[in-house]
């Protein structure tokens, strides 16, 4: 220890997750596990068994931070404030019957969705697709085309840079495909879509292993894995199909001497399983990891304590009591829906009135208009009318003077009789005109009549439409006012009581019956998913570019066509007795 730490009286510590970052100030004499229980208060984790403080020891590798020790103790590199990493150390055997509370949910979708990304965990490309979809969900909610406009994913880092340099595929082309799972997870909450990241990421070869170089006997370099199960031996040149395993049920004690490490099995006539490692400090760690993963291991093989089952129940009712709000707010929002479509009817209702009113007037206005043209022309036709009954009226006073003046001279007897009736003719002849006008002028005003009565109508058409408007303006405000009336209230606060007594025993048994109705879906679900992602992987292969194929997907590429999957290839290895399983590792 440093002359600075033993004059030192307290540490500054910075403690980093994949979301925040924490600053404390503990005494410099504090043990490991006061650091780590005062981390996990401050966030709220309960389920602290799974995480540890991992930092980069004096010589630069990474190590756990020991809970029984001294935190000066520990080789703590020489900085100030002493950074430490919150991250999962122990990986449960089935997250979606494990993981209860959702802070430990969202921490281990932080943390395994950084080792996809940065290529710590292999995998496929039709998968990183389907995985970035959930996280896509869990980040922006329910898709909304909208909202969500091409390109809104450009800045996002969802895809492994390696699966982006393996295909002859833009941006614009992996969003495309991306955004067609995302719009089918609506209505999925981020706590669901982060759940069902971690369900597909779990049955990914390297999800939940933490690899060891090590040697056996015979000098041959080979990776040792430490997961939830056991311990897995896997050759240097591939690390998604171990060669053989130990499951924790067969392993009785752990020890190591220097870099010799020995595993004893509870089989007495099996030999000790014996492999060498390269740094003491490595050792350390494989150590902690096997111990702590032993005990997770027959710790789910018994009854559950008191804590983990008040922990369930709380979880549980939690779960009841955030499916009735969602089920409230699901009804407020078809309701607003329902008010937001009334309110749209009646607004296009309004707009077709105001149309029939406008064409309504333009009649009307038509209508005056032609009323005053056939007025104008039954005018002219009575000063017509008038006009030749004044011809008339001179022609019978002409013909009358033409009489007399023919008994004046008897010669001109037969020439006034022949003038006489050329007149008579003349006069009959506009006699006819006169009438013919008569008549007309009677059609014009019987049009005109027409027209007033078709003027009158358009008028009493008007004032209907006026009204019926007026009627319906009312409705429309009406809806306005219930429409601000509508709001979700999704504040939880400490005086949100009224939430709690809408969850029933009743309510609580819906709820498993739907948990329960998902797990007899869940296999049909798996067949559709497998469906879509060898869709997904046919539509692609055409553009994959051959010659950046990794070393590890020409492995996972060769296991898909034997059929061989992570649990298949778990039940193949761990198949025979321990002592020949350790007989194969030292020939290896």
């Amino acid at each position: 220890m440093s002359l600075l730490r033993r004059k030192m009286k307290n540490l500054d510590v910075r403690v980093v997750t994949f979301d925040a970052e924490l600053e404390f100030r503990v005494e410099w004499k504090s043990a490991g596990k006061h650091l780590f229980e005062l981390v996990c208060r401050t966030i709220g984790l309960r389920e602290t068994w799974y995480f540890g403080l991992q930092y980069s020891d004096r010589k630069g590798y990474p190590v756990w931070l020991r809970p029984e020790k001294k935190i000066v103790e520990q080789d703590l590199p020489h900085e100030n404030p002493v950074c430490f990493n919150l991250m999962v150390m122990y990986y449960p055997e089935e997250v979606s019957e494990e993981l209860i509370q959702e802070i430990t949910q969202h921490l281990f979708y932080l943390q395994v969705r950084h080792l996809i990304l940065s290529e710590e965990i292999f995998c496929p490309p039709e998968a990183s697709v389907l995985l970035a979809s959930y996280a896509v969900q869990a980040k922006f909610g329910d898709y909304d085309e909208s909202v969500h406009l091409p390109g809104f994913l450009s800045e996002e880092d969802l895809l492994p840079q390696k699966v982006v340099d393996q295909y002859q595929m833009t941006s614009d082309m992996w969003e495309e495909r991306i955004t067609a799972w995302y719009a089918q997870h609506k209505g999925m909450t981020r706590d669901e879509a982060e759940m069902e990241y971690l369900k597909i990421a779990q049955d990914l070869e390297m999800y939940g292993v933490n690899y060891f170089q090590i040697k056996n006997k015979k000098d041959t370099d080979l990776w040792l894995g430490v997961d939830a199960l056991g311990l897995n031996i896997y050759g240097l040149e591939n690390q998604l199909a171990a060669k053989i395993s130990f499951p924790w049920s067969e392993i009785k004690n752990i020890s190591f001497h220097d870099k010799k490490f020995v595993i004893k099995p509870i089989d007495k006539k099996s030999p000790d399983f014996i492999f060498f490692s390269q740094r003491l400090r490595v050792n350390k760690v494989i150590l902690q990891l096997c111990v702590g993963n032993h005990e997770l291991f027959m710790r789910r093989r018994k009854v559950d304590s008191m804590e983990i089952q008040q922990m369930k129940g709380q979880a549980r009712e939690e779960k009841a009591r955030k499916q009735i709000e969602r089920n409230k707010l699901s009804r407020e929002k078809h309701l607003r829906e329902l008010a937001e479509h009334e309110k749209e009817e009646l607004q296009r209702q309004l707009r077709h009135f105001q149309e029939e009113a406008r064409y309504a007037n333009e009649a009307l206005m038509r209508s005056e208009e032609t009323a005053d043209l056939l007025g104008e022309k039954a005018s002219v036709a009575e000063e017509e009318a008038l006009l030749l009954a004044q011809k008339a009226t001179e022609a019978e006073q002409e013909t009358q003077r033409i009489k007399m003046q023919a008994i004046k001279s008897e010669e001109e007897k037969m020439l006034m009789e022949q003038k006489a009736l050329e007149a008579e003719m003349i006069a009959s002849k506009i006699a006819k005109d006169s009438e013919r006008r008569n008549k007309e002028a009677d059609q014009l005003k019987e049009e005109l009549i027409r027209a007033k009565e078709a003027e009158k109508s358009a008028k009493n058409r008007l004032i209907e439409i006026t009204r019926t408007t007026w009627t319906t303006q009312p409705m429309y405000d009406v809806m306005s006012h219930d429409l601000s009336d509508l709001h979700l209230d999704t504040d939880l606060t400490a005086n949100s009581e009224p939430a709690c007594d809408l969850m029933t025993h009743g309510d609580v048994e819906q709820l498993s019956l739907e948990i329960e109705k998902e797990r007899v879906e869940y296999m049909e679900k798996s067949k559709h998913l497998q469906a879509q992602l060898n869709d997904l992987k046919t539509e692609i292969e055409v553009l994959k570019i051959e010659e950046k194929q990794t070393h590890l997907d020409q492995l996972h590429n060769s296991m898909v066509q034997k059929g061989d999957t992570k649990f298949s290839t778990l039940k193949k290895i761990k198949a025979g007795t321990t002592r020949a399983r350790v007989a194969f590792f030292e020939e290896l």
